[in-house]
């Protein structure tokens, strides 16, 4: 046992950089994780890694046991876990990464019927709206769009992630009409800045008709929270560009109204990622199905649709 706790004390510190990291994820102190590794490089005779007061980094031959050993703690995990759930049902810490007013307003009302039927489940979840290291920073399961797929990890789609152009009825009896693109030149745009990269992406809008078109709305307002965005769009700010699903709520107050129905920006998917795991934990697989079939009974994927009459 002391060997496992070792390995997985050094895949977790490989994975996160740091023992502290490692720690956090395992439920450890640093310093147990320390003197873990310590015990397994002394059981195997190799220094695994190079110590710095900042960063551990991997030897020649820490490297070479990563790439043998990783992936064995999670499958045994993993049947370790499912062995338990054939006689008590799914159990254990569901962690969960989600961005802050979708996982508020579509997810979390999910939540009490998939703990109805799995009570032994302990959700423990983390609101973000930048993508998380899924394998680093110990998530189960993360919910959202824009996350690289880094090796190990699978992406499920479950909706479009279309992004559309909105503003309020006064913004927009102020000023000429939009009838076009080319009149949005010269008008005030909130825009919302990249989490991964913290830019402003220059977006393209497309249309059904075909055809596409640079996004030439000035920057009066920048914000990294789209929900801030479709608020600062509803006092009137300005003409916003944010996904349908985070428009919907203020639709259906009638709160804005859309700007050039036909035209929209295409943005991937809105995805569940999980670990590639051959045996996943029950506890994932019931939530991941869990998910799944509450998008579909709601129709999400048609209501997060840019052309959906909801919002156009």
């Amino acid at each position: 046992m002391d060997t496992l706790n070792g390995i997985a004390c050094f895949i977790r510190s490989a994975e996160s950089g740091s023992f502290a990291s490692a720690a956090r994820v395992l439920g450890l102190t640093p310093a147990a994780v320390g003197k873990n590794v310590a015990r397994l490089e002394t059981e195997l005779g190799v220094r695994l890694f190079q110590r710095t007061t900042r960063r551990l980094s991997l030897t020649e031959a820490g490297a070479a046991f990563l790439r043998d050993v990783q992936g064995s703690i999670d499958q045994l995990d993993g049947a370790m876990a499912n062995a338990r759930a054939r006689t008590g049902g799914p159990a254990g810490v569901l962690r969960v990464a989600l961005p802050y007013a979708f996982g508020r307003e579509f997810i979390v009302p999910m939540l009490d019927s998939f703990l109805q039927a799995f009570p032994a489940v302990r959700p423990d979840w983390r609101f973000d709206n930048r993508p998380v290291d899924l394998i680093a920073d110990g998530f189960d399961v993360a919910i959202g769009g824009g996350f690289d797929l880094k090796p190990g990890v699978v992406a499920r789609a479950l909706a479009p992630a279309q992004r559309i152009l909105i503003a309020s009825p006064d913004f927009l009896g102020r000023g000429p009409p939009i009838l076009t693109p080319d009149d949005l030149a010269g008008r005030e745009g909130i825009l919302i800045r990249s989490p991964q990269t913290g830019r402003i992406r220059d977006w393209v809008l497309t249309r059904r008709k075909g055809g596409e078109v640079a996004i030439a709305l000035d920057r009066r307002v920048v914000f990294d929270d789209p929900d801030a965005a479709c608020r600062a769009a509803a006092l009137g700010m300005g003409v916003a560009l944010v996904a349908v699903q985070s428009a919907l709520p203020w639709f259906e107050r009638a709160a804005v109204v859309r700007v050039l129905p036909e035209w929209w920006v295409e943005g991937g998917n809105l995805s569940l990622y999980y670990p590639a795991q051959h045996l996943l934990p029950q506890k994932t697989r019931v939530f991941i199905d869990h998910i799944v079939e509450s998008f579909r009974i709601q129709d999400l994927p048609t209501r997060f649709s840019a052309g959906h009459p909801a919002v156009c």
